[in-house]
């Protein structure tokens, strides 16, 4: 096998600190795939970023070697000029980045920024261009690629802005992809995809791939060699068959260990009790206007219809889906960020027994005891929590807002909040900027707590972080729920995550629901045909089990493609029937 890119004794550091990247080597084989795979902050990214020489301005590269044997001759990464670097960055050497809304400009038109890509290494004009962008917003799962060009990075789901990286990265069909967690922001059925059009594209142009991931299913189903990094070095490396399925080093069996898995083995479903209902919404549609550009009409989106579900108190109600399914806009509206269609209503009652409230009809009292009755953990813990703001501001504010305690009350519920997330009391002075994404997350966890919450929306609160540290998070919430009896609406698209923490899950498609049961009876004896899709891409740490792409494309594509008693009658989707006591299933009679 020919190798495509030799990095030997990697090193690199800030000032006269310890390396970062301490000796790191490997070698990537034209059409292979090798994973680097470790915690957060062990080096993975910082190792990527090197062979780009995209490194911060303080990072030293102190030794080591990068040669890459490119169709054009080999050349080495380390001591070539910076013009020749340029035209080999995006053209013969591409990168897909973690967080795309850093990565993208607010200010352009996504297809722009992907046309930009054809312009500058393949001379492309405009109209050649828009049409090969196009063809890849199609292939990486844009149902309506055309509205994707016009559109821009803001006004798009984070799913679809990780669409649009994945898409620039892939346009101009490089020799070498680095993929830094390109699918961490994506749901399970397009992940499948985008994975399956990586792997088409390796057969067909002899890619290289370097898969940065968190994820021991994506690396089954992708690698064939894997790298285990820690703390700036490799632990373990090999081919992905021996180190899956014999780790040999401690670190390799740990990290095994924490990855979250759908059960194997199902236990006695048992139906959900509704005597005592925390909150309920009925009948809730939202419909947006959104821009089609130059003079013509608004175009109306439909992102949820005729929701109806129950969080019963203390118990955990999770939402899957895939990206722009409508999960977030029912927590929005479920928190009265947002405003129903007419004849939608959200109830919450703040104790049992208690007269339910409606939260859209409040006045400013109820309102003020419902904001803190009632809080949310967001998706991305770097932008939710103020960079300027210190941990003990962050924490006591919320408090401060609705005139709780004293000064020093408000500081000793800061740092029992942090206790209970499982981090120190002397952090408080520190800034969000200290932290690792697995710690943020713990802050905003117990800044959503200071207000002793009765209710918690989870909207894809571990998607971000690594197996180990969403081990920790999941554990977290469990206990959490556990000590102060509280109830969890939990967003996600990891099916492995649900399994473990739901006590009842609705599947969402284009705005609907489409089953609905207990987690034991979903994953066991799934219905739609959407549901088994969503359960076969899931990913599993096992190369003897690979994704069953037909199966994903059959349940995740058209609804023409189901079979006919669950099929749409032209936009209108069949009721959802109890098939058995819990089990609600959209189909035909």
């Amino acid at each position: 096998m020919t190798a495509l890119l030799e990095v030997n004794d990697l090193t690199v550091g800030f000032g006269d600190a310890a390396p970062i990247v301490d000796g790191v080597s490997f070698c990537v084989n034209a059409g292979e795939t090798l994973a680097l795979v470790g915690e957060s902050g062990s080096g993975k990214t910082l190792t990527c970023r090197s062979v780009l020489r995209i490194l911060p301005e303080a990072a030293q590269l102190r030794r080591g070697s990068i040669q890459f044997h490119g169709s054009t001759g080999t050349a080495e990464l380390m001591s070539l000029p910076e013009k020749a670097m340029r035209a080999i960055r995006g053209d013969r050497i591409s990168m897909i980045f973690q967080e795309p809304m850093r990565s993208l400009s607010p200010l352009h038109r996504l297809g722009n920024q992907v046309a930009e890509v054809l312009r500058l290494h393949r001379n492309m004009g405009r109209a050649e261009a828009k049409r090969c962008v196009l063809e890849q917003f199609e292939q990486v799962g844009f149902a309506d690629p055309v509205r994707a060009w016009r559109s821009y990075p803001f006004e798009m789901s984070g799913g679809m802005r990780q669409r649009a990286m994945i898409a620039m990265a892939m346009v101009a069909k490089p020799e070498l992809l680095i993929a830094d967690e390109p699918t961490t922001a994506l749901d399970v059925t397009t992940q499948a995809q985008v994975l399956g059009l990586i792997r088409s594209l390796q057969k067909d142009t002899g890619m290289g791939v370097i898969l940065v991931t968190h994820d021991l299913g994506v690396v089954a189903n992708m690698a064939q060699q894997v790298v285990v990094m820690n703390k700036g070095r490799v632990m373990e490396s090999g081919l992905a068959k021996d180190v899956l399925g014999a780790p040999a080093h401690p670190y390799t069996a740990k990290l095994f260990a924490a990855a979250p898995m759908i059960p194997q083995v199902a236990t006695p479903a048992r139906p959900p009790v509704r005597d005592d209902v925390i909150l309920e919404l009925r009948n809730v549609s939202k419909t947006y206007a959104m821009r089609a550009g130059g003079w013509r009409k608004p175009v109306t989106v439909s992102a949820c219809q005729n929701v109806d579900l129950q969080v019963s108190r203390g118990k955990t109600l999770a939402i899957v889906g895939e990206s722009g399914s409508g999960k977030t806009t029912c927590a929005r509206i479920a928190m009265g960020a947002e405003t129903p269609d007419e004849g939608g209503e959200v109830l919450f009652r703040p104790d049992k027994g208690a007269e339910p409230i409606s939260i859209h009809n409040m006045d400013r009292t109820e309102r003020t005891l419902f904001q803190r009755q009632a809080q949310m953990v967001f998706q991305d813990p770097y932008s939710s929590l103020s960079p300027r703001m210190r941990v003990q501001d962050a924490l006591t504010e919320p408090m401060e807002i609705h005139g709780i305690g004293s000064a020093a009350d408000r500081r000793d519920k800061a740092a029992e909040m942090l206790s209970w997330v499982g981090l120190d009391t002397n952090m408080l002075r520190r800034f969000p900027h200290a932290f690792s994404g697995g710690q943020r997350q713990r802050l905003s966890i117990a800044r959503a707590l200071t207000l002793d919450p009765r209710l918690l929306i989870c909207d894809e609160p571990t998607s971000a972080l690594d197996v180990s540290v969403q081990d920790q998070i999941l554990t977290l919430l469990e206990d959490i729920r556990e000590r102060a009896n509280l109830s969890y609406l939990f967003i996600s698209h990891d099916l492995a995550v649900v399994a473990r923490i739901a006590d009842e899950v609705a599947v969402m498609r284009a705005g609907v629901i489409v089953e609905q049961a207990p987690p034991d009876t979903l994953f066991y004896n799934p219905q739609h045909p959407y549901t088994k899709a969503l359960i076969a891409a899931q990913p599993e740490p096992d190369i003897n089990r690979p994704i069953d792409l037909d199966l994903v494309a059959k349940g995740a594509g058209s609804p023409q493609l189901w079979p006919e008693e669950y099929r749409f009658e032209g936009m209108q989707a069949p009721a959802l029937r109890e098939l058995e006591p819990g089990h609600k299933v959209r189909c035909h009679a």
